[in-house]
């Protein structure tokens, strides 16, 4: 994966973003979805890119994609479609 210019290059750049298009706390499970997984995303591009917080970077890809994971299946055990 790599940072396209414009894109967060450090892991604090990165916690910024993800700060900045939080969903409100009311919002829509498939929302919240869409943000964990886009966060894990982006924490795995950082990864390549802030080497020396590659580790701790791979630490928050992974809890968002556990995070996103929770919420997939809650969205699957109220039978709704997880996108």
């Amino acid at each position: 994966m790599t940072v396209r210019k414009g894109e967060p290059k450090t892991l604090w750049d990165a916690h910024e973003v993800v700060m900045d298009r939080r969903p409100p706390n009311d919002a829509n499970p498939s929302v919240w979805l869409a943000f964990r997984l886009g966060n894990a995303r982006l924490y795995k591009a950082v990864a390549d890119v802030d080497r020396g917080h590659h580790h701790e970077a791979l630490y928050w890809a992974g809890y968002e994609e556990r995070k996103a994971g929770e919420i997939s299946a809650e969205l699957q055990a109220e039978g709704a479609p997880a996108e």
